[in-house]
Parts: C-alpha cells; structure tokens; sequence
C-alpha cells in the first residue's frame, strides 16, 4: 500500500493556509482545508489522510471534541495530528495533548518548524 499524501486541515487564518499549502506542495504532499467536522471525517474515511493539522483557535469547529473523536476512530487513531495554538494559552496545549493530539505546537514554532514536520512525515528526513 502507498503511503498517504493528502493532508487534511482545519484552520481559519489565511496566514496558516497560505504557509501549510506552500510547504505541503513543496514536500509533494495535497492539503485539503475543510470547514466542518462532518467534512473533515467524510473526507477522512474517503481517503486516510497523512496527518491531520488543526488550528486550536478555529472557530469552525470545537477542536477538542474532534481531536477525541478522530483518536477514538478505528480508522483513524493511526493518523498524526498536529495541533496549533497561540503561545499564552498552555491550558488549551494541554487540554489538547490529553485529547489525543500528536504534536502541540505555538503557533509561531508550527509556522517555523512546518516543513520539517512535514519531511519527518513523510520520510524524507
């Protein structure tokens, strides 16, 4: 079986798009960007996607909740999920390692470290 190139994310700061879009081409990956729960797992269940970015300060989903969920999902559990948060918000970092997340980052040290994560990802590292 090949290994997944598609990234799936949730993020609304078109900072964070443009970033995770160009690094994402630059690794040969695709990124999709959805706006709903219910996009993210039907897009999910078409296709296991490489790893699951989620932005903590989205306001299109309660990230949390979904983080467990996708933890909690056969098909799933396996998939990286990399979170990110502003940097005054420790309580939110934790709350999301304990929901499930893979990687909880700043949201200065994602957008820095993003094509390393990437290359890791993928292997190429």
């Amino acid at each position: 079986m090949s290994r997944p190139t598609k990234i799936l994310a949730i993020v609304d700061d078109l900072f964070f798009v443009v970033k995770i879009n160009d690094s994402a081409k630059r690794a040969g990956l695709s990124c999709d960007f959805v706006k709903s729960e219910a996009a993210l797992l039907e897009k999910a269940g078409a296709e296991t996607p490489l790893m699951i970015i989620v932005d903590l300060n989205s306001t299109s989903v309660k990230p949390l909740p979904l983080i467990s969920k996708l933890k909690s999902s056969q098909l799933l559990r396996g998939v990286s999920i990399i979170a990110f948060v502003s940097h005054v918000q420790g309580e939110l970092k934790q709350q999301a390692q304990d929901a499930g997340a893979s990687m909880v980052l700043a949201r200065s040290a994602f957008s820095a470290n993003l094509p390393q994560i990437l290359k890791r990802h993928t292997g190429s590292l």
